[in-house]
């Protein structure tokens, strides 16, 4: 059984573009694969231990994990303790330096939730940094035009690992859709045959 962990980032949803061209593509293409995205909670303690519980309910599937901004930080969490593979979309390097940014009342513009982003949010997201990277775990991929953040802390945080480096784009990397053939051949997956469909 093949489980893929979709995480996305802050102040995002499942219902994000990334999200839901991800969901589509592994439903056309690898239907067999379970596909898990979450709403992810506020908190990083509380987010890290909803995606552990998710793992753990079926911890004999092959999960594989794809984290977009700050759910690429938590996908590399994921992927060091569990040695799962993962795909990293733009994703956020020191999510603990920017988060002094966001201090106060936060409304999800997906959900409408508020919640509060404080201190304790800091110390919790410092407290899950990796610093040993498994450079066969990962495809990194990112937009040089991220304006939300510094592309280069990812080049060289998972410099020994599968790197993808776009010019231009953005920090929804724009054109995702056409990287997804990318991923399903970094996890190794086999493209349904038509002869296949009624197996």
């Amino acid at each position: 059984m093949i489980n893929i962990l979709y995480i996305h980032g802050f102040n995002s949803s499942p219902l994000s573009m990334k999200a839901e061209n991800t969901r589509k593509y592994f439903a056309q293409h690898f239907p067999e694969i379970n596909f898990h995205c979450p709403q992810i909670a506020s908190s990083p303690n509380a987010a890290i231990k909803q995606l552990e519980d998710i793992i753990a309910l079926e911890p004999s599937a092959n999960w594989l994990l794809m984290g977009s901004s700050l759910g690429g930080y938590f996908a590399t969490y994921l992927a060091e303790k569990y040695q799962l593979q993962a795909v990293l979309i733009n994703p956020a390097v020191k999510p603990f330096e920017l988060m002094t940014d966001y201090l106060g009342e936060q409304v999800n513009p997906y959900t409408k939730e508020r919640y509060q982003v404080n201190v304790q949010h800091i110390v919790e997201l410092k407290a899950l940094e990796q610093q040993n990277i498994s450079k066969n775990n990962y495809l990194v991929m990112v937009q040089t035009g991220d304006e939300v953040l510094d592309y280069q802390q990812a080049v060289e945080k998972y410099r020994h690992c599968q790197l993808v480096v776009e010019q231009g784009g953005d920090h929804s990397f724009i054109n995702y859709e056409n990287s997804l053939p990318k991923i399903a051949l970094f996890f190794n997956l086999p493209l349904l045959q038509p002869n296949d469909q009624n197996i």
